[in-house]
């Protein structure tokens, strides 16, 4: 997979599917201990990443939900879905649990095995929520339809007579049965049935508390990095200083002249193995490489000049959201009173996980084993297939609890190294990047330039938009302005840094060059920025959120938030505003800024979001939380710097990411919808973080169109 197709999106791959021939599931039945096996056919999840929905309904013969109940009564579901610190394990149980009227503590959630779990395109694009939770909803409405059937039979009632209760079928005058008594003698099929609307749930829309969350916060819990495997190895990769590099020349003799340490010289891989982790460090420190770096490459300084003149390869990724045009802009230009123009520019930033890239491999009689940190599971397994011209049933990958990815685990080049190293050593080997390498050979959130052109006419209305994204991306690129005129086109170029996805894709680069936008429309004017945004607005929901958020925040209140020249004296707080939507949920987000000698602080944030009906408050509000504080990383630090073919700052001590102290207070809202289905919101909440900032900037004088947000 070339570094030209890892666009902002989700990597292509091929669509290998399950089906009852090649999966022996009367074998996994009875290596269960028997019971009920529910097995669901599903709509296919396709196109989640880019967020083309349109594609996301396709029937297939997936199987992609899959539930069993053991004579004990204890039930076990099977997802391909990863569990990267969003703490869906427990939404999804809290899913399964409500349908099948049990405690949570009956059930075990089995994830992301390709050996045991059904077929997953990626844990991404904010759909496990919107798309998983309703697939496995059915799937445990399907067992509890099945229950009662058997119930009434063995009883000879009426079926309508029987409820669930508690793990248990219930009938009238106290009579009850166990699941576990029911689930060795089921046969048959229903049809699926309805499952229970978001006004009639019980357990769902509760905080109830992280699965297994002790051994997590006690530091029990075992991550990729952590486990060990007999005889194992540890390994890493020999590369450049830089992000491009040829090898000229390897010196590996002080490396193997130690004690436990050998290296390998696999094609254009070179490697070092060691015994414990200390060696490796000091083998990988003794091999002298020689690297040929080319020179030619943009820096952080020239890349957005170089976007607009190198288009990229044909072929070299799907272009996003294709060009949009309504009415005619250059005649609504013609005609307008006043034009604002501008260009915005955004840099390429690193996700910076808690946990970096890490795998352990082992093979066994030619068949490959990985346990990895991914969002791909599936995807992992199809390119170690293709690495090692193996079937695809003789590769197996686990996913264990990872540190985080925020989009940027979708690839399998950790995998593929360890799996090299410990074909070439005939043991396990595990691999763990460090965070230079991190740095330099993840790939990136994706640096662009976006050129927006506005008209209004007479009466302060917006007549004229044309909205130009050079390789940012696509998501979120179109306005849910009302705006009669319309022209918006995302323009794929040749990026010299690896990029890949990012929590939010394009949609934070779009809402911020948009927000910003409107905001220095709403200034320009002398209008108040919130009603000038509810002029142009009809979706209610939007409405709803920015409404909130304007009045929780004070806005117009003694003049808070009110547009203005631009000369607010230094010690007077401001505030700003933004919002949108993206993935099917809404947030609106206030920031209050002031300003002294030393510079300026965001003192506070007001965040209002709205994802349909509410499955975990508690598990939401640590996602909307945990957004918008990576959000704040982007709109004032995280950018990186590159000139040469290397990376000027890449290590955790000159890349700057939020620390405690720069994290204001942060005053959340959240609008349960239950009249709505829920929608995902792991990405979200991030997009209005940055205008919301620099909206409250502006308050002070001018402000630079680029982020990180700074005063000019």
């Amino acid at each position: 997979m070339t570094p030209e197709v890892e666009r902002y999106e989700l990597f292509e791959e091929p669509r290998y599917r399950f089906d009852l021939e090649r999966r022996d599931f009367m074998r996994i039945f009875a290596a269960m201990g028997g019971g009920l096996l529910v097995v669901a056919s599903m709509p296919d999840a396709a196109a989640q990443e880019s967020g083309r929905g349109g594609q996301a309904n396709r029937a297939s013969a997936d199987l992609t939900a899959w539930l069993h109940i053991d004579e004990r009564g204890l039930i076990t579901a099977f997802t391909g879905k990863t569990e990267i610190g969003q703490n869906i394990r427990t939404s999804l149980a809290q899913t399964i649990a409500d349908e099948l009227s049990v405690p949570i503590a009956s059930v075990t959630m089995v994830m992301a095995d390709t050996d045991l779990t059904p077929y997953d395109a990626g844990t991404f694009g904010s759909q496990t929520t919107p798309r998983m939770a309703p697939q496995l909803a059915r799937a445990a409405a399907t067992a509890r339809e099945l229950l009662l059937t058997e119930a009434a039979a063995k009883w000879g009632v009426d079926r309508a007579s029987l409820v669930v209760r508690e793990g248990r079928v219930q009938g009238a005058g106290g009579t009850s049965v166990g699941y576990g008594e029911l689930a060795g003698r089921l046969t048959g099929t229903v049809a699926a049935p309805p499952v229970a609307s978001p006004a009639a749930w019980v357990q769902r829309g509760k905080a109830i508390k992280k699965i297994d969350g002790r051994s997590f916060v006690t530091g029990r819990h075992q991550y990729t990095p952590d486990l060990v495997r007999p005889g194992m190895l540890y390994g890493r990769v020999i590369r450049p200083d830089g992000y491009v590099g040829t090898l000229v020349s390897l010196d590996d003799t002080r490396a193997r002249a130690m004690d436990g340490v050998r290296t390998v010289r696999d094609g254009e891989l070179a490697g070092v193995l060691a015994t414990s982790e200390r060696m490796l460090e000091r083998a990988v420190a003794a091999v002298r490489a020689q690297w040929r770096v080319p020179s030619d490459h943009p820096s952080s300084e020239t890349i957005y000049e170089h976007f607009k003149k190198a288009p990229a390869p044909t072929g070299g990724g799907r272009g996003g959201a294709g060009p949009f045009a309504a009415g005619d802009t250059a005649q609504a230009r013609a005609k307008a009173v006043r034009m604002f123009d501008a260009s915005y520019r955004i840099p390429y930033i690193a996700h910076v996980p808690l946990e970096p890239r890490a795998a352990v491999a082992e093979w066994t009689n030619g068949k490959l084993t990985v346990w990895c940190g991914t969002q791909r599971p599936f995807g992992v397994r199809s390119e170690l297939a293709s690495a090692f011209h193996l079937a695809e049933d003789r590769v197996r990958v686990i996913v264990p609890d990872t540190g985080s990815a925020y989009g940027g685990k979708h690839s399998g080049e950790h995998a593929i190294e360890a799996a090299r190293l410990a074909q070439a050593a005939g043991k396990p080997v595990k691999v763990v990047w460090t965070r230079a390498e991190e740095f330099s050979w993840g790939y990136l959130r994706p640096a662009g330039v976006i050129d927006i052109k506005a008209a209004v006419d007479a009466g302060g209305r917006l007549v004229a938009w044309e909205f130009d994204n050079w390789n940012s991306g696509g998501s979120a690129i179109r306005t849910p302005y009302e705006i009669p005129n319309q022209r918006t086109q995302f323009h794929p170029a040749a990026s010299p840094l690896r990029q890949g996805s990012y929590r939010g894709l394009a949609a934070t680069a779009n809402h911020y060059a948009r927000e910003m936008h409107m905001d220095a429309i709403a200034r320009a004017l002398g209008v108040d920025a919130v009603e000038f945004r509810l002029k142009h607005l009809k979706d209610e929901r939007m409405r709803a959120v920015l409404t909130t958020a304007a009045k929780r925040s004070g806005w117009g209140a003694g003049g808070a938030g009110r547009s203005g020249g631009g000369d607010r004296a230094a010690g007077t707080p401001s505030l700003g505003i933004a919002c949108g939507t993206e993935k099917g949920s809404y947030v609106a987000t206030a920031a209050q800024v002031s300003k002294s000698a030393g510079g300026f602080k965001v003192d506070k944030l007001i965040v209002v979001f709205e994802c349909g009906a509410i499955v975990n408050p508690d598990g939401l509000r640590n996602q909307v939380e945990g957004a918008v504080v990576q959000g704040l990383g982007g709109a004032l630090f995280e950018a990186m710097e590159f000139a040469n073919g290397a990376i000027l700052n890449g290590t955790m001590e000159r890349y700057r990411v939020p620390r405690f102290k720069d994290v204001p207070p942060i005053d959340m809202v959240l609008l349960d919808r239950k009249d709505l289905p829920s929608a995902g919101a792991g990405e979200t909440p991030i997009v209005c973080v940055a205008p919301a900032i620099g909206s409250a900037v502006r308050a002070f004088g001018s402000v630079d169109t680029a982020l990180p947000v700074r005063l000019v």
